[in-house]
């Protein structure tokens, strides 16, 4: 066989007439991109929601608590539905069902329908390990794992872009344009799935029957957890309704263990998960979404915290988005560094340095916030560590895990990080409404006790990586 690339080959491998693998894999990022988009229409908008929809603040928050839910019980669904031969299918379906809860929530008139929108463009949690099945498996084996990694960090690149997106659109306009322009990418992400995928079945994927028991239980121990830890701060953490969605989300998730150990073919193989990359990676994945939460929630805050507050910045929304727009770089520099870097260095290698770089930036921030540039400083130092570490973890995944269960393997890794990332919005929800001042912002210390956290955080990561480096054996 020929060591040089054959164009008529790679179309044949992309299945469709002009579309080769190079063509493939920038159309798949596209649609991924509908993740980052759908999810900068979050935080920024809780206070404009609130007072459009008449509705308190923390009521509004319910357009991210609904959102998330959504979200961590559709992942693992869809990431172990993309393993099998209806992957293009899966991905239509998905963003059809994004699109119509972007036009529900732009023409909603109560806040009760607009959480229904809300609660439909939550499968965009799902859209990225859709797109990484898809490149696994149309992909050419030299170029399926630098195009993992950059699906693995499109959303944490492209919410750097959408946020100011966001920031514009609504600070210029009203807010429903954002959700419209939202509708509007999900409809040209559409238009470029259906050209550019391979259409299906894929007559490669193994045809499996569907864990019915276990997505059931898993949902309901997900949506418990969730709910416990988003609500925790409102309901109050001792109080029966938290305990009893702790207790509820503890024990739906031990029957679930049980039931995945048991069926023949499981919604998520645990014993796959066992095994030591896949369960480092997964580590990582809880820790470091709190750690990014938890800096990118405060870093928001403040920028847009009146100048009075000691700390803040004094941001409109209009500019408040623009925040965000050096953890977009930082992301996307580190994937394209990552390509070159992986030629030489194992993914394993690469992933304490940019636990390293998310550790320096969160102690940097800790001292060092009151000028807008050490803000931005920080948010693209962390960009730059999330990112090295979201393009190793698919690939450290597929070290130990075989093809056909990569997909639910890389979705269960996607639920972790946006469990830990609620568990850093929970975190970070108390700590500074224990420290309110008079004039209904947090104080001083409350930011940095939250940027303290974070720091704590990243640290045991590296500390936890680093320990592990070295005490693996080197073949």
């Amino acid at each position: 066989m020929p060591d040089d690339p054959d164009p008529a080959a790679e179309s044949r491998v992309a299945g469709r007439p002009g579309v080769t693998p190079a063509r493939l894999l920038p159309c798949l990022v596209y649609a991924a991109l509908s993740t980052a988009v759908v999810s900068s229409l979050g935080m920024l908008l809780v206070p404009t929601i609130s007072q459009e929809l008449h509705v308190s603040v923390s009521t509004a928050q319910w357009m991210l608590t609904v959102n998330l839910l959504v979200g961590a019980v559709a992942t693992p669904v869809m990431g172990r539905l993309s393993d099998g031969p209806h992957k293009k299918l899966l991905l239509v379906c998905s963003l059809l069902v994004i699109l119509a809860g972007s036009v529900i929530a732009a023409l909603a008139t109560s806040f009760a329908v607009f959480l229904i929108g809300r609660a439909l463009q939550g499968l965009t949690y799902g859209i990225v390990p859709v797109t990484i099945a898809l490149a696994k498996r149309y992909l050419p084996p030299d170029r399926a794992a630098p195009g993992i990694a950059s699906l693995s960090v499109t959303v944490a690149t492209g919410m750097g872009v959408g946020y100011p997106l966001t920031g514009i659109i609504a600070g210029s306009l009203d807010y429903e344009f954002a959700f419209w322009f939202a509708a509007l990418f999900v409809v040209s992400a559409l238009i470029v799935v259906l050209v550019a995928v391979p259409a299906g079945p894929d007559e490669r994927a193994p045809r499996t029957p569907f864990d019915v028991p276990g997505a059931a239980v898993l949902a309901l121990g997900l949506a418990a957890l969730l709910l416990s830890v988003s609500e925790g701060a409102t309901w109050g953490w001792g109080s029966g309704r938290t305990l009893g969605g702790f207790t509820a989300a503890a024990a739906a998730l031990a029957i679930w263990s049980l039931i995945e150990l048991r069926v023949p073919h499981p919604l998520i193989n645990l014993r796959v998960l066992r095994r030591p990359d896949a369960l480092i990676a997964n580590i990582i994945a809880v820790t470091l979404g709190m750690v990014m939460y938890i800096v990118l929630s405060i870093g928001s805050i403040i920028a847009q915290a009146p100048t009075e507050t000691g700390y803040g910045i004094g941001l409109a929304v209009f500019w408040a988005g623009f925040v965000m727009l050096p953890f977009s770089a930082g992301s996307f520099l580190a994937n394209r560094v990552m390509h070159r870097l992986t030629r030489r260095f194992e993914m394993s290698a690469l992933l304490p340095v940019g636990a390293a770089l998310v550790a320096a930036a969160s102690l940097i921030l800790q001292v060092a916030y009151d000028e807008l540039w050490e803000i931005l400083l920080g948010m693209f130092l962390v960009g730059t560590g999330v990112g090295t570490t979201y393009a190793a973890i698919p690939a450290l995944i597929a070290r130990s895990v075989a093809d056909e269960e990569l997909g639910s393997a890389v979705s269960f890794n996607q639920v972790l990080r946006t469990v830990g990332g609620s568990f850093g919005s929970a975190l970070s929800g108390v700590v500074l409404a224990a420290h309110l001042g008079a004039d209904g912002h947090s104080t001083g210390e409350g930011i940095s006790l939250a940027l303290t956290l974070s720091s704590a955080g990243a640290v045991t990561v590296l500390a936890g990586l680093l320990v592990v480096r070295f005490r693996t054996p080197r073949t």
